[in-house]
């Protein structure tokens, strides 16, 4: 028996207020220019927010409208929820991209010839949920999936938008056996009872998303632990993008290789190579070669190719590693070009990716989630 923890937060955690805005920022350049070379910083505290970055493109971006608009999608609405989208200052602290790197890394043409910068990067997937993603990190995001859900159809009316959970799950050997306990921290209106918001999130967030299966008597229900959460979001807790990369990823399931993705347009390897791991993985996964798979890859700044794959099946598969080698190299093209055009990352909408997880998503617009080579490895 073993027992594994994941956490996740919502869209309107100071962290993810951050991610968002550097997404956006990418999406409106992307929209007009494909070829754009974009690393969009982002840092939120009060009602400050400071951009900044390294971007090539002729593309002009109205920040405050793509700012406001983040903020009210998330549910800020005025001052009663910590931040005002219409009273916000912005420090614009954008600059070009180094004349060294871009020439590296893009052709004559701006198109994508090398690896926007060295690094590793890791895909993972494996067979405890129908999305092939661990089923910590699966249920800690559908949790605040719900819960975000609930509140901007103000069937909850006393929800704000900052939000934490946190699921542990207990497994015997390699199988999900039941859900030890669950904890959310939500942020909310004045004048709630913490009786209230208990009994409210027990029945109709965490009893309506987890499996029934794995609930008993003994699951612990943990709800606001910390007592009253009314101020929340960039008034609570300073925003910064790049912050919460296992929330992004497998809730440190499998491993991590250390890049951040948003606000990154997919030139950078970060990004777009970390895709491409969980693609094949995922791939892999549902053509059941193995139950478990990871992939790393890692690339050299302007080189195309990747400088090693490395794979492990956990001593799921009767396939050696070689075998998966081979069949990686003859159905995939790991150029950054070639991981670009097999994904679509140029007309991808990355504000979709920046909070609830980069994985697992049954959106149409997350391509790397895609199960269209599966049948071609059997």
């Amino acid at each position: 028996m073993k027992l594994f923890t994941s956490e996740s937060v919502s869209e309107g955690h100071p962290d993810k207020i951050a991610d968002q805005i550097s997404d956006a920022i990418l999406d409106e350049i992307l929209r007009n220019d494909k070829n754009c070379a974009v690393a969009c910083e982002t840092m939120v505290k009060n009602s400050l927010v400071i951009v900044s970055g390294e971007i090539n493109t002729n593309v002009w971006v109205d920040l405050e409208k793509t700012i406001h608009d983040v903020l009210k999608n998330i549910g800020y609405k005025d001052i009663s929820h910590d931040i005002d989208p219409d009273r916000i200052s912005i420090i614009n602290l954008i600059s070009k991209q180094s004349s060294e790197i871009h020439n590296s890394v893009f052709d004559k043409s701006n198109e994508c010839i090398g690896a926007g910068d060295q690094g590793i990067m890791f895909g993972y997937a494996c067979d405890e949920t129908d999305t092939f993603m661990p089923a910590p990190i699966y249920f800690a995001n559908n949790l605040l999936i719900e819960l975000s859900k609930k509140r901007k159809s103000n069937s909850i009316d006393w929800l704000a938008p900052d939000a934490k959970s946190q699921v542990t799950v207990q497994y015997e050997g390699n199988i999900v056996s039941r859900i030890d306990s669950v904890l959310i921290s939500t942020q909310h209106d004045k004048n709630i009872p913490q009786e209230q918001i208990r009994t409210t999130i027990i029945n109709d967030i965490i009893k309506k998303v987890l499996p029934a299966k794995y609930l008993d008597e003994n699951t612990k229900y943990i709800i606001n632990p910390s007592g009253s959460f009314i101020v929340g979001g960039p008034y609570a807790d300073c925003g910064l993008t790049g912050r919460k990369i296992i929330v992004d990823t497998y809730g440190g399931y499998a491993r991590h290789g250390g890049g951040a993705f948003s606000g990154k347009d997919p030139s950078k390897v970060d990004r777009s190579a970390s895709y491409m791991a969980r693609y094949i993985a995922k791939n892999i996964v549902a053509a059941k070669l193995a139950s478990q798979c990871e992939i790393q890859l890692s690339y050299g700044i302007g080189i195309s190719e990747p400088l090693s794959i490395y794979i492990n099946t956990f001593g799921t598969s009767k396939h050696p590693d070689s075998f998966f080698i081979n069949l990686i190299k003859k159905h995939f093209n790991l150029t950054p070009r070639g991981i670009i055009d097999t994904l679509n990352l140029k007309n991808a909408k990355y504000l979709d990716t920046a909070a609830y997880g980069h994985f697992g998503r049954k959106d149409k617009n997350f391509s790397w989630e895609n199960l269209d080579m599966a049948s071609k490895f059997t």
